[in-house]
């Protein structure tokens, strides 16, 4: 038998092989689950039931993949690292399974075993059975509490225990205390770990929310169930599938003062497109026009069907946003941008992404982002208004881009206040406490708002 023999007596259930081929292609390929999941279900042709247990194992091994490594080093007495790839996220998967599912461990360490012998043989599997009947004889807490004891600080300690590099953890911490709240670390890591509800927008003036409307946003509401994507086909994009915060920094700009009809606004980072197409709505219902930018073609392909679902005519132009703003000087009145950011603030929808970032990531960003804020209000004519917007908390992609911007701009620029924008299109009062340093930005939680970690600040140029 070589390398890939297999046990016929043995078959992996098609939502852990659905969960494998993905932790697969996250390792091995830098995938996004969130793009692949759902691509690998419809394949599989997974009923409800399946798909649910399918995306559980797979966000799930993916969420805590450092605590799990540092529970396998010990079970198998070596370093991750040393051991290879596809039996490694076979080990993750079952360890997943054993101390986090109520999946019964026998069929947890059986298919896993099965998996590791398909991708590297009969010697891979005899090692993967004995590493995962390691980890069987002991409670998740005997495990927590040992990995524990492995830690060199607290911060460590919260890291394995919380499933979050420790650079995170900090960067969180500093986020969370300029709003005096650092308290509340513990509470934000912990929703990072729950997987979110499924929130759809509905294009205003185009489709109406067709279930439970969501707490803040007019636009925004939940399904009781089905399959989302279903809907969106359906409504030929009228309805999509968009996070409550992403909705309202769209929202903050669009609504922040009555549109005069002929206004001209330009999503100047649009990729994907979904702010870009509530833009569009906003700005079809108020006579406004619209321009979008996207410089990677593969992206600004999704802009435009993206624009597809609203009739009004878009153009989308594929250039770098700090050279289209910059030779644009004064054309705009409204300017989002939607800046490329760590993503921090989404790690409950991309788990993968809070092992697969690295702080150098936000040292290479800050200035493409302060360029890209500084070319916008170059953009923007007298009285115009800029949205910076971050899916991300970290002071470094947030508060310290505006402060340099405006620093740099000096009294060009005048700050408006971003939590009174948001509160003025919440349909409930938003918890946004005023930051330290006394500005006027606001930031979104996932464990205090139930959105992603959105920061959004507004600019406007002096006339």
């Amino acid at each position: 038998m070589n390398g890939r023999e297999r046990r016929a007596d043995v078959r992996v259930q098609l939502p852990r092989r659905v969960a494998f081929v993905v932790l697969r292609a996250v390792s091995s390929s830098d995938a996004y689950a969130n793009l692949l999941l759902p691509r690998e279900i419809r394949r599989a042709g997974l009923g409800a039931a399946d798909a649910a247990l399918a995306t559980e194992l797979a966000y799930g091994t993916l969420r805590r993949r450092g605590t799990y490594d540092a529970i396998i080093r010990m079970a198998a007495d070596r370093d991750a690292s040393a051991i290879d790839p596809p039996v490694l996220d076979a080990l993750r998967l079952a360890v997943h399974q054993i101390l986090a599912t109520r999946v019964a461990s026998h069929a947890a360490v059986n298919e896993s075993v099965q998996l590791a012998r398909e991708e590297a043989g009969s010697q891979a599997a005899g090692f993967a059975n004995a590493v995962l009947r390691r980890v069987a004889r002991d409670t998740p807490g005997d495990w927590m509490a040992r990995v524990g004891e492995t830690a060199r600080s607290e911060d460590e300690r919260l890291g394995l225990s919380s499933a979050h590099p420790v650079w995170v953890i900090r960067a969180f911490r500093r986020a969370l205390a300029a709003e005096g709240r650092a308290e509340e670390l513990a509470s934000l890591l912990e929703a990072d770990n729950v997987a979110p509800g499924v929130t759809m927008a509905a294009l205003p003036g185009l489709a109406a929310p067709e279930g439970e409307s969501t707490p803040h946003s007019p636009v925004g509401f939940r399904l009781g169930g089905g399959d989302p994507e279903r809907l969106v086909r359906s409504s030929e994009g009228r309805v999509r599938v968009q996070d409550e915060g992403s909705q309202l920094v769209a929202l903050a700009l669009t609504r922040l003062s009555p549109v005069a009809p002929g206004e001209r606004w330009l999503d100047l980072c649009a990729g994907p497109g979904g702010k870009t197409a509530l833009l569009a709505a906003e700005a079809l219902a108020g006579g406004a026009l619209l321009e979008a930018n996207e410089v990677a073609p593969a992206r600004a392909g999704l802009v435009r069907r993206a624009l597809d679902a609203v009739p009004l005519d878009v153009e989308v132009h594929e250039e770098d946003g700090r050279s289209l703003a910059a030779d644009r000087a004064g054309r705009y009145d409204r300017v989002l941008v939607d800046a490329p950011c760590t993503g921090l603030g989404a790690l409950r929808r991309r788990p993968e992404a809070r092992w697969r970032k690295q702080p150098s990531d936000v040292a290479d960003l800050v200035p493409v982002q302060a360029a890209l804020l500084d070319a916008a209000i170059t953009a923007i004519a007298p009285g115009g208004v800029v949205a910076y917007v971050t899916c991300s908390p970290h002071l470094a992609e947030t508060a310290g881009v505006v402060r340099e911007v405006r620093e740099r701009r000096g009294d060009e620029v005048e700050e408006l206040d971003a939590r009174a924008a948001l509160q003025a299109v919440s349909l409930t009062p938003l918890d946004l406490p005023e930051p330290s340093d006394g500005s006027l930005h606001a930031q979104l939680w996932p464990h205090r708002h139930g959105t992603d970690a959105m920061f959004l600040a507004l600019l406007r140029k002096r006339a």
